[in-house]
């Protein structure tokens, strides 16, 4: 009698999808898990240099929007998969995921001379500085 258990009666019935609700499924692998991109942005004098870690994704489905100093990056992940044996579908399964990340960085950027490649579920920006007035400083009278 000294070991007293609490019956739960759905306990064998939920088994299977404890957890399911609480945390993403999978569908866009490390992007589903932290919600977001993982950004490097690195700056020299003239340029930042960004590398995104979009893993699994397609090059076709990522979208870079510049709008002065602000950058936004979007990634779509698109996944069908189905199991047959025989005639009869065992399994089938369908994913989608889109992340978004924008951010601001303290100067405008030169659209006209900015890239981005992507290669190996790694985008990298390159980002040129837009040339404008410098800081002038006056004398006070």
């Amino acid at each position: 009698m000294a070991n007293i258990t609490r019956w739960d009666p759905f306990e064998d019935l939920f088994k299977d999808f404890r957890g399911f609700l609480l945390r993403p499924v999978g569908a866009l692998g490390e992007l589903a898990e932290t919600g977001t991109i993982r950004l490097d942005v690195k700056e020299d004098a003239e340029t930042y240099r960004v590398h995104a870690e979009l893993p699994g994704v397609n090059k076709e489905d990522i979208a870079v929007d510049i709008d002065g100093a602000t950058v936004s990056i979007s990634a779509e992940k698109k996944h069908d998969k189905e199991v047959r044996e025989g005639e009869r579908v065992l399994r089938t399964e369908r994913y989608y995921g889109r992340v978004q990340r924008s951010f601001q960085l303290a100067t405008d950027v030169d659209q006209a001379r900015a890239s981005a490649k992507f290669a190996d579920g790694v985008l990298e920006l390159t980002l040129p500085k837009k040339a404008g007035e410098r800081v002038r400083k006056i004398t006070v009278q």
